[in-house]
């Protein structure tokens, strides 16, 4: 039996690349930036992992606003440290 292709993605912050579904795929959609729980959302999206400090780091520098290709507000911002796994 042939094995099935798992996609991989990688986090836009410490680059770990694993399972797509093992990572968390935010996407700006309407003007705002939300958590894509079916990661089938239209809009331009980027992967986090599970890992605080990789949400704290993409809240705070500019990694993830590159990878969105837009500039993230303040409300964005709060947004990702409201959401934050734990």
């Amino acid at each position: 039996m042939p094995v099935k292709h798992k996609p991989q993605r990688s986090c836009v912050v410490c680059r770990l690349k694993t399972d797509k579904r093992d990572l968390i795929r935010l996407v700006i959609a309407d003007g705002s930036l939300m958590i894509d729980e079916s990661g089938k959302m239209n809009g331009r999206g980027a992967y986090l992992c599970q890992n605080k400090e990789c949400w704290m780091k993409a809240a705070a520098h500019m990694q993830l606003s590159r990878a969105l290709r837009r500039k993230l507000s303040d409300g964005d911002r709060d947004y990702l440290r409201q959401m934050t796994p734990s």
